[in-house]
């Protein structure tokens, strides 16, 4: 069986091992135009050693936004700004996806165009999910997400169109790829789950009306950008964002699995969520049977390091593993595991904070003080 550490061909793009760096909120964007800076561009560089990257989400639109100081992918100067981070992983060997997001209602009136309400497959929020926001005084906080109203029919394709500019957007700005964000409770994942959307359209009831929107983002960002360089990030049975549970989960992520098998896509990244639910419906086995289903490299996320990602390797789970914290804290993941060095320990305290601190600043085992 191959080793995490092997090379591993991703259509045409040769990665040198099989360790992602997944997807992270860091919270680091300039403030008003979100914009990445300069920062940003050293602490992707410094993890180029990944077999991939895969940016923290981006938004769209000026009305996808979800998370304070997230970044944007839909101005001439985020483009520009983009193009630099990009550059500097390139320069230093590596590959970066960029995420793109629309949170739906998972996110805030004060990240909204004139305050107006965030939308979602229905009018109906969650009750206790937080989205970092600004409050009153326009300082950033952890606030209850807004309830949403439902959007029109009409207005899904006008956000699959966003999603394809986007993607365009990002070929510009020097990324090798997109994965769409359709999982963790924001706007796809709010269509696909068939409690929540009980909509009357062609975008609710059916399993095939409720992925719908889904397959339309993806057929229009590989219309835009290729198959091969279009990804797509998934979460069954994931109850982030107080997504409810629902009778024929399991059939409709194979639904969609089996369409996207259909499109060739680059790559499917399941955030793995099953491990640690206390759901008795889950049935065995289901992400082997979607990995069989699917037909795509697999990427596997959730608490996996070298250890159980390379068990999920061996027994044919996945192709790839995709590891967050770790990666955010050691800069040398990838050597510090093939090595069996220690792990420097991540300060949660900087997560999202606007500074260097607890972000470019995290020592590489090379670097470590003399003991």
């Amino acid at each position: 069986m191959p080793s995490i550490f092997d090379p591993f061909d991703l259509g045409p793009i040769r990665l040198k091992n099989r360790i992602v760096m997944a997807p992270m909120e860091r919270s680091r964007a300039r403030n008003g135009d979100w914009v990445p800076q300069a920062d940003t561009a050293r602490y992707f560089a410094q993890r180029a050693g990944a077999a991939f990257i895969v940016t923290g989400s981006i938004a769209i639109s000026e009305w996808a936004r979800t998370w304070a100081f997230e970044p944007g992918l839909y101005t001439r100067t985020q483009i520009e700004a983009w193009r630099h981070v990009t550059g500097e992983v390139h320069d230093h060997g590596g590959v970066i996806f960029g995420q793109l997001r629309h949170g739906g209602r998972a996110s805030h009136v004060s990240h909204q165009p004139h305050r107006q309400a965030t939308v979602s497959s229905r009018d109906v929020g969650a009750t206790k999910a937080i989205s970092m926001a600004f409050d009153a005084d326009g300082k950033p906080a952890f606030l209850l997400q807004s309830k949403p109203r439902a959007l029109l029919t009409d207005e899904v394709p006008i956000i699959v169109g966003e999603f394809a500019q986007a993607a365009r957007n990002a070929l510009e700005g020097g990324f090798d790829g997109v994965e769409i964000h359709a999982a963790n409770g924001y706007l796809h994942d709010q269509f696909m789950n068939g409690a929540l959307n009980t909509r009357n359209d062609r975008y609710g009831g059916s399993i095939d009306n409720r992925i719908r929107f889904t397959l339309e983002t993806v057929d229009a960002v590989i219309d835009a950008i290729g198959r091969e360089r279009t990804g797509i990030r998934l979460s069954p049975f994931g109850r982030f964002n107080e997504m409810p549970a629902f009778e024929d989960e399991a059939e409709t992520y194979l639904r969609l699995a089996g369409e996207l098998a259909k499109r060739n896509i680059a790559y499917v990244h399941v955030s793995d969520q099953t491990r640690w639910a206390d759901d008795v419906s889950i049935p065995s086995n289901y992400l082997r049977d979607f990995r069989k289903v699917s037909q795509r490299p697999l990427i596997l996320s959730g608490g996996y390091l070298e250890t159980n990602g390379q068990a999920a390797i061996d027994n044919d789970e996945a192709d790839l593993i995709a590891v967050g914290k770790p990666f955010l804290a050691n800069p040398d993941l990838v050597e510090r595991l093939r090595n069996g060095w220690p792990l420097n320990e991540w300060d949660t305290e900087t997560f999202y904070t606007q500074g260097p601190e607890g972000y470019i600043d995290y020592p590489f085992y090379q670097d470590r003080p003399a003991s």
